[in-house]
């Protein structure tokens, strides 16, 4: 059994509740992680509240965390059981112990940065590339704040 976060109505964090349930196997390309550590983002709010609604109710919530990966599916051939690793943009569900991740969503983690470090900041840290590389890149020599 896991545990994770999941909400059957729009609200606030009143509409939160613990949920015990039983992760499914990894489907082709998708890994499984036990969730060591999960992102908390604003676009969460948005999604609870239903302005960003979720495809259905009741629905998990969050989409970054970093762990450890338990099982991995077929056609994964870049992770393995055991690897340490970070996820963002995965399916809603990431405030939970186990939850499954399309393997191209998550990246091994080097041991010299913490499970905290790597959930609260991956999906900032890639926001921040997506900014300065492609949608204006930064020259030598010009300023930005």
């Amino acid at each position: 059994m896991a545990t994770r976060i999941e909400f059957s109505k729009h609200g606030g964090p009143e509409v939160l509740q613990a949920v015990e349930f039983t992760p499914r196997d990894p489907a082709e390309h998708e890994i499984q992680v036990e969730n060591k550590a999960i992102g908390i983002n604003y676009i969460d709010t948005y999604v609870r509240s239903g302005l960003y609604p979720p495809p259905s109710l009741p629905s998990g919530l969050g989409t970054e965390a970093a762990g450890v990966v338990s099982k991995v599916g077929h056609g994964v051939t870049h992770i393995k059981v055991g690897d340490r690793v970070v996820y963002a943009q995965s399916a809603l569900g990431a405030y939970s112990t186990v939850h499954n991740v399309l393997a191209d969503k998550a990246a091994v983690l080097p041991d010299a940065i913490s499970f905290e470090q790597a959930a609260a900041s991956f999906l900032k840290g890639l926001t921040v590339w997506y900014l300065l590389r492609k949608t204006y890149e930064i020259k030598p020599n010009e300023v930005f704040l």
